[in-house]
């Protein structure tokens, strides 16, 4: 009994101490302005339904013009930093103390890859698939691209006068980059796959709670399932390389290139690592790709004029080539107009919605104090419609 009187004195004296050492090292900081929500939930639900509603432009605005342009606020259950203006981009890119980072549920979902690497680990990955994803390689599989692409609008467009332009460009993103990283294999795995790479997709943003029918349990699911499918191709390519020998990397497919110079010990990754970042670059890909052409034919159909002058620009392409024969890169470069408005499709709706950094270390930015393992943010649409860059920034 002595020996509870005493640890429950001892707790009276400690709590208060700790609590006000607690509130004056509070006060020695200036957070930003704003409210972190609910524990863990924070503000993750309102910003993901903004997302599927498309409406996360007017979600941050919001935000920014009732706190200004620095705030805090919590995402996906870490306490986040927004960030917005010109000065934020510099301080972002720039800041030593800030690292990239990615969200608990990609980490998860994604594994090893370059999605989630940091410092060393990321320069080296890097390098090794920037050796083989080259302009000369994009050149060399042009006339592959051009075949699925014929192929797919064969399959999903004849005798239909309307289409869900969204499943259609996912599709269509799959089997591109499929056809650049597993070769001959590429159509089945297209096919066998293509649900899981859909619902591995939509769990990027999902809260990372493994719960039974939840997207995040899903994509986990859906992960396992295509990662047993690319290790089982990269069994079957290692054992190729190692009867056949090395090979000459513009002749081969993205696989069977990193297994190569794995095997040259050109770089750190296991065949493990190489099975995560195949399954990352086809997520980014497919991801950005098929958002990226789902928005250009909706500006496209709601700008008549401009579609007019794309489809005369694709009209007088057309006419210099013969029906069997694929696109060139000299076709591709004539399409200077068509170019544009892609670009601006991206301007006004960027397929990755922000940057996440988080502080390595304590750092100060515009008199406000961001702690170490914070995350900061900066929304790319808040900064591609902002007046003082573009004029009219929301016209195409």
């Amino acid at each position: 009994m002595a020996f509870l009187m005493l640890v429950a004195l001892l707790l009276a004296l400690l709590i208060p101490a700790l609590l006000l050492r607690t509130t004056k090292h509070r006060r020695r900081y200036r957070l930003p302005p704003g409210d972190l929500g609910f524990p863990v939930i924070g503000q993750t639900f309102s910003l993901l339904g903004t997302l599927r509603s498309n409406t996360d432009d007017q979600w941050f605005r919001a935000r920014i013009k009732k706190y200004g342009p620095v705030s805090k606020m919590s995402v996906l259950g870490s306490p986040t930093v927004l960030l917005a203006g010109p000065e934020a981009n510099r301080f972002i890119f720039s800041n030593e103390g800030l690292t990239l980072t990615q969200t608990t549920a990609l980490r998860a979902l994604a594994g090893r890859s370059i999605l989630t690497f940091e410092g060393e680990e990321l320069k080296q990955v890097r390098s090794a698939m920037h050796g083989y994803l080259r302009p000369e390689m994009v050149r060399r599989y042009l006339g592959k691209m051009d075949e699925v692409v014929r192929r797919h609008i064969d399959l999903n467009l004849a005798g239909r006068d309307n289409l869900t332009v969204l499943p259609f460009a996912r599709r269509l993103s799959l089997g591109i980059i499929c056809s650049v990283v597993f070769g001959p294999e590429a159509p089945a795995i297209t096919e066998a796959l293509a649900s899981n790479f859909c619902t591995l997709g939509d769990a990027i943003l999902s809260f990372p709670v493994k719960l039974p029918f939840t997207r995040f349990s899903k994509g986990m699911s859906a992960s396992a399932k295509i990662r047993k499918a690319i290790t089982r191709i990269a069994h079957k390519r290692k054992e190729s390389l190692l009867q056949q020998g090395q090979t000459d990397p513009s002749s081969t497919d993205f696989i069977t290139y990193m297994l190569n110079r794995l095997s040259q010990g050109a770089h750190c990754l296991s065949q493990e690592d190489i099975v995560d970042n195949i399954m990352a670059l086809v997520i980014a890909a497919t991801g950005t790709t098929s958002v990226l052409i789902t928005f250009l034919m909706w500006y496209l159909a709601k700008e008549p004029d401009i579609l007019d002058k794309v489809t005369n620009e694709q009209d007088e392409i057309a006419r210099n080539i013969r029906p069997e024969d694929a696109l060139t890169w000299d076709d591709v470069a004539r399409m200077k107009y068509t170019w544009k408005v892609a670009m601006e499709s991206l301007r006004m709706v960027p397929p990755v919605f922000g940057s996440f950094r988080t502080a390595t270390k304590a750092i100060e930015y515009q008199g406000y104090h961001i702690p170490q393992g914070w995350k900061v943010f900066m929304a790319h649409s808040v900064r591609h419609l902002d007046e003082n860059s573009f004029p009219r920034p929301k016209e195409v």
